[in-house]
């Protein structure tokens, strides 16, 4: 079958993206809207299928979905091109005091040096096809809005394991297009083989650290090269010697030459999740609780994490991607709250709702039908805020404590143990359970036994706060008489979960035997937390059906299609180098240069550079990338195309397609994409392909890349 040809899927979209959609630069567009873009006038000089082609090979083809970002194959040999940021929690792993990588840089002189990106998967998109009449139908006639949520869910987990194949090393993935409408399952090749060939030290790929983070100017040289390698018959299979590089179906064509201001520019990527269609109460929850209380928490945690890192070495490099993690998400929250109150988006919703509302009850069928619809919404959402403080409690710790990880996975593997193998869930089944087991060595492994205290001291504290549908009434009835510092002390003392060998021992019992403070405080915990997450599961149906009715209506009272939200899926999105004015009287050009480097080091600490690139600009030697016009090495660029997180390490292509930076990160007025994008202040920013080539041949000494990629 050929490749995205689906008859059904393309005649759903014809309906959904109908001809009277009115395209702007604002967009992540589907592969299927890629034609219907009036791109050569936006100044595309390449013809639209050599972007996409349904019936054969275009850039596309040459994307990668690298975990939870983008990347490219730029050469022939499996070369892949992405961000730092991206590859950083592998090279941390990779990394020890002796040998840092993270600090110093990594090179591989020949493939064989190359070393395992651990942690890190690669997909391909292969095909797609609709699946919504499948799901739906599972769905019909239930009222229920809890088990509508998980028919939903496991529909999806159903569709998506019949599709894996693992002879041909595919993997099924089911995503939601428009919330309670629209279902697609993507087909990915996967790749588990990916090795790291060339990552510049830390203070190239993360200069400026979290001071520059989400802010332009940008002087942060933000890209690593890895390597995707599969079983000498073309399977993905596990690291070994006798793998060899994976052979794309295309790979993209690096320009040194880099750009201007005012040039046409396009990405393909992986953008994350975006909620722009979404109601007012959306927006309240995230204003008045989630984006503040993560903030927050995490603040909090990175504050500890460092104190606790203050003078090892070797604790500095295991909290490192989990800080760098949270710091990049405590600012881009921090971000959205800004821009949610500069631009008053709730008012700004609040007010389209109230036309939404008028134009429903000024026609007849519609009202008969909606008329409930908003109100039902207000409702919904009411609900969700009576359970949000606990809501996001569960979340934050059920992620970030260990002991609960631990905790929960003996429990869970106890009761499933005492079930029939063919009753039990598949992680726990007999083909799985070692695995399964091997998990318990990684929990252990990033387990901090003093974090843990104090993160646990945080969250039991916060909690007893909650009151009414918040309140988590168990961690009252632990406590009784002991503060929270004694009765964590004490829970320490006694609990043998963080052993290896009492995990054994507790594996080989039945739950009824099994007794340890730990375990019997996360037991009673999730006999709360299931009545929350069971709650929330009957809010999600009800935003499920409720989102796709509100659908319908704004599609009547526009007189248009929409592009539905980012969602982890291959889209496109295209705009131009250019500036903005951030504040009053203030205007930011779109391109930083390799003076701005050398301004910032002075300032030393976040801005250090390596000694060998002040000689290398002090000495001129910039070779084939210094760009006359700027005076300089090109560094950063701006541009405005409609971005967001998994955008991070996609290709930033010109009007012929070929690669002139990489995506890496929004201005700080950006961070509100996810919720609303403005060609005023929604600004990208990615690293210049002339500073990646410079720092890898001048700083890197790795000329045999830019041969790779035929860059002479």
């Amino acid at each position: 079958m050929k490749k995205y040809t689906n008859l059904v899927f393309i005649s759903i979209l014809i309906i959904i993206f109908s001809s009277t959609v009115s395209f702007s630069e604002e967009g992540m567009y589907p592969l299927s809207e890629i034609h219907k873009l009036k791109l050569k006038e936006a100044g595309l000089k390449i013809d639209a299928i050599d972007v996409y082609n349904p019936n054969g090979i275009s850039l596309i083809d040459a994307l990668v979905k690298v975990g939870g970002c983008t990347g490219s194959f730029v050469s022939d040999e499996g070369l892949i091109l992405t961000n730092h940021h991206c590859a950083f929690g592998s090279i941390s792993r990779a990394s020890t005091p002796e040998h840092n990588y993270l600090e110093n840089g990594f090179l591989a002189e020949t493939k064989l040096d190359e070393i395992s990106a651990k942690g890190i998967t690669v997909r391909i998109t292969e095909s797609y096809e609709d699946v919504s009449e499948q799901i739906l139908e599972a769905i019909k006639n239930i009222d229920d809005l809890a088990e509508r949520t998980k028919i939903i869910e496991d529909k999806m987990d159903e569709i998506a394991k019949a599709a894996d194949d693992s002879v041909n090393s595919i993997e099924g993935r089911v995503s939601e297009m428009f919330i309670g409408k629209t279902y697609i399952l993507f087909k990915y090749r996967i790749i588990k083989d990916v090795r790291i060939v060339y990552a510049p030290p830390r203070s190239i790929g993360e200069f400026g650290g979290e001071t520059d983070n989400w802010i332009w100017p940008r002087h942060t040289g933000d890209f690593t090269f890895m390597r995707a390698y599969v079983a000498p018959d073309g399977s993905a299979a596990e690291y070994s010697e006798n793998n060899i590089p994976f052979k794309p179906k295309k790979f993209l064509k690096v320009n040194p030459n880099g750009v201007e201001e005012g040039d046409f520019t396009f990405i393909l990527g992986y953008p994350g999740r975006t909620y722009r269609h979404l109601p007012s109460y959306f927006l309240e929850f995230q204003e008045n609780y989630q984006l503040p209380y993560i903030s927050k928490t995490y603040d909090w945690m990175i504050d500890q994490l460092g104190k606790i890192s203050a003078d090892n070495t070797e604790l500095q490099l295991k909290f490192a991607s989990t800080i760098k993690r949270l710091a990049n998400t405590t600012k881009n929250y921090k971000g959205k709250l800004k821009g949610l109150k500069r631009i008053n988006l709730v008012e700004q919703k609040q007010n389209e709702e109230k036309e939404i509302q008028n134009f429903i009850e000024n026609n007849s069928l519609l009202n008969e039908k909606y008329k409930n619809l908003l109100p039902q919404f207000e409702d919904t959402y009411n609900n969700l805020f009576d359970i949000a403080d606990a809501y996001l409690w569960f979340r934050t710790f059920n992620r970030y404590s260990n002991g609960y990880l631990i905790a929960n996975l003996i429990n869970e593997y106890a009761d499933e143990m005492q079930k029939p193998e063919e009753e039990r869930k598949s992680e726990f089944k007999s083909d799985k359970i070692d695995k399964t087991k091997k998990r318990f060595n990684d929990y252990l492994k990033d387990h901090n036994n003093e974090f843990e205290k104090v993160f646990l001291k945080k969250m039991i504290s916060d909690a007893l706060k909650f009151n009414g549908k918040s309140e988590i009434k168990s961690l009252h009835q632990n406590l009784q008489d002991l503060s929270v510092d004694d009765f964590v002390n004490q829970l320490f003392s006694e609990t043998k979960i963080f052993d290896l060998d009492e995990i054994n021992n507790f594996l080989e019992m039945k739950p009824s035997d099994i007794n340890d403070s730990f375990l019997n405080l996360v037991k009673s915990l999730d006999s709360e937390y299931k009545i929350i997450d069971t709650e929330y599961d009957r809010i999600t149906g009800s935003i499920s059906k409720l989102s796709a009715e509100l659908y319908e209506v704004k599609k009547e009272w526009k007189e248009t299609g929409f592009i539905p939200d980012a969602n982890g899926t291959l889209r496109l999105t295209y705009g131009y180098i250019k500036g903005y004015s951030p504040a009053d009287a203030v205007y930011m050009s779109p391109i930083t240069t390799l003076d701005g480097v050398i301004d910032k080091s002075l300032l030393g600490g976040e801005y250090a550079i390596p000694d060998k690139l002040k000689v290398l600009y002090d000495e001129k030697d910039f070779g084939q990338f210094y760009e006359d016009r700027l005076e300089s090495v090109p560094v950063g660029i701006l541009y405005n195309m409609d971005t967001t997180g998994g955008n991070s390490g996609s290709p930033i292509m010109n009007a012929n397609g070929e690669m002139i930076g990489i995506n890496f990160d929004r201005a700080f007025e950006a961070t509100i994409n996810d919720f609303a994008w403005n060609e005023s202040y929604s600004r990208s920013i990615g690293v210049d392909i002339r500073y990646v080539l410079w720092i890898t041949q001048k700083l890197g000494g790795a000329d045999y890349l830019l041969s790779e990629m035929g860059v002479n």
